[in-house]
C-alpha cells in the first residue's frame, strides 16, 4: 500500500510547477472557507472589479488612457448600483412588504377557489385532494409566516452590513481597478520564476469564467427584464418582485426554472383563478423560459463550458453548501476551474514500448 501511494505521488507530484498549483488551490480555497466572512467584502470587489475590467480593457483598446476609463467605468457602475439601491430596491421590498400583509387573504381566496373544483372538475379532482392540498399549503404558509418573522427580528444586523458593503465595496472596486498592474506584479513577485502552468490555467480561467459571469449577468438582466414587462402588461400583482424572482432563477440551471414558477402560477391562481388570464400568462411565461433556453443561452454562451448536467448539479450542491448565494452563483465557473486544473496537470509520458515489445 505504500509503495502504492508512493508511486502515486511520484506520477503525479514529480513536476515541481504540479506542486505549486496544488499549493495555490488548497491555500485558496482554505482562505475562502476559514476567511469567507470577514474578506466578503474584498471578495466582492474582486469579482466585481473582474467583470468591469472587460469594460476598461475594451476602451484602452479605443485608445482611452486607463485611468479615464476606470473613471468612466466606475461612474457607470455607481449609476447602476444607485440604480439598483434607490430605484428597484424600495419597489421590491414595498411589493414583498404588500405581498406579506395580503397573504391571509390570498390564502382565504385560494382555499375558496380550491373548493370549487370539484364540482366544477369532478372527473379530475376530488375533495379528499383538495383537502390534503389545502393542509399542505397550509403548513407551508406558516413556516414561511415564521421565517419572515426570523428574517424581521434580525434586519438591523443585515441593514448594517448592507451599509457597509455599500461603502467599503465601491472602494475596494475602484482600486482594484485603478491599481490592477500594481497589485499583479505584488502577487507575481512571491511566485517562483517558473510558474507557466499557473498562468495556463489562469488564462484557461480568465476566458471560461469571464464568458460565463458576464453572461449570466446579462441572462439575469434579459430575463429578468423581459418577465416584469410580461407580468406588468397583464396587470399582474408583484410584477416587481416576480421578475425579479424569475431574473435571479436564472443562475441555478434545470433547477431554478422550476422553482420559481410555482410562485408565478400561484400569484395568477389567486388572483384571476382558472381562467383566461392565467392561461395566457403562463403561456408568455412558458415562452419566456423557452426562449432563455433555446436561444437567449446559445447566443450569450457561445464559448459555454463542456460540463455533464450531473457535474452542474454535484458543483451547485457542494459549492452552495460551502458559500450559499454566491457559490452557486460560481459553481458553474469553479467546476469549470477543477476541469481545466485536471486538464492542464502535468503527467508524465507514457513509456515508449521497446523493440522486442513491439514485436
Amino acid at each position: 500500500m505504500i509503495q502504492f501511494f508512493r508511486d502515486w505521488y511520484t506520477r503525479n507530484f514529480s513536476d515541481p510547477q504540479a506542486i505549486l498549483l496544488a499549493v495555490f488551490v488548497i491555500l485558496s480555497f482554505a482562505i475562502v472557507i476559514g476567511m469567507g466572512k470577514m474578506l466578503a467584502p474584498a471578495l466582492a470587489a474582486l469579482v466585481i472589479a473582474y467583470l468591469l475590467e472587460g469594460a476598461v480593457a475594451r476602451l484602452q483598446r479605443w485608445g482611452l488612457p486607463r485611468l479615464p476609463a476606470v473613471w468612466l467605468v466606475f461612474l457607470i457602475f455607481m449609476a447602476f448600483l444607485l440604480f439598483l439601491v434607490v430605484g428597484l430596491m424600495p419597489v421590491v421590498m414595498r411589493q414583498l412588504s404588500q405581498f406579506v400583509q395580503e397573504l391571509p387573504s390570498m390564502i382565504n381566496n385560494g382555499r375558496h377557489l380550491l373548493e370549487r373544483l370539484p364540482e366544477q372538475y369532478p372527473q379530475f379532482v376530488t375533495e379528499a385532494q383538495i383537502d390534503q392540498l389545502i393542509g399542505a399549503l397550509k403548513k407551508a404558509m406558516t413556516e414561511l409566516g415564521q421565517s419572515i418573522l426570523s428574517i424581521s427580528l434580525a434586519s438591523i444586523p443585515v441593514l448594517i452590513t448592507v451599509l457597509v458593503y455599500l461603502i467599503l465595496v465601491p472602494l475596494l472596486v475602484f482600486f482594484f481597478l485603478k491599481d490592477k498592474e500594481k497589485l499583479m506584479a505584488w502577487v507575481g513577485h512571491y511566485l517562483p520564476r517558473e510558474h507557466s502552468l499557473l498562468l495556463r490555467v489562469a488564462r484557461e480561467m480568465d476566458q471560461q469564467m469571464g464568458n460565463y459571469v458576464r453572461g449570466k449577468i446579462y441572462e439575469i438582466i434579459i430575463v429578468g427584464g423581459v418577465s416584469y414587462l410580461t407580468f406588468a402588461w397583464f396587470e399582474l400583482r408583484y410584477a416587481s418582485l416576480l421578475g425579479l424572482l424569475v431574473g435571479l432563477s436564472v443562475i441555478i440551471p434545470y433547477i431554478g426554472a422550476t422553482v420559481v414558477t410555482l410562485p408565478v402560477a400561484l400569484v395568477a391562481f389567486f388572483q384571476w383563478g382558472l381562467s383566461a388570464e392565467f392561461g395566457w400568462l403562463m403561456g408568455a411565461y412558458l415562452v419566456i423560459q423557452a426562449l432563455d433556453g433555446n436561444v437567449l443561452v446559445p447566443l450569450l454562451f457561445s464559448e459555454a463550458v463542456n460540463l455533464h448536467p450531473v457535474a452542474i448539479i454535484l458543483a451547485i450542491l457542494i459549492f452552495g453548501g460551502f458559500w450559499g448565494f454566491w457559490g452557486v452563483f460560481f459553481a458553474i465557473p469553479l467546476a469549470t476551474l477543477v476541469k481545466a486544473i485536471l486538464n492542464a496537470w502535468p503527467r508524465p509520458e507514457s513509456p515508449q514500448p521497446t523493440e522486442g515489445q513491439a514485436a
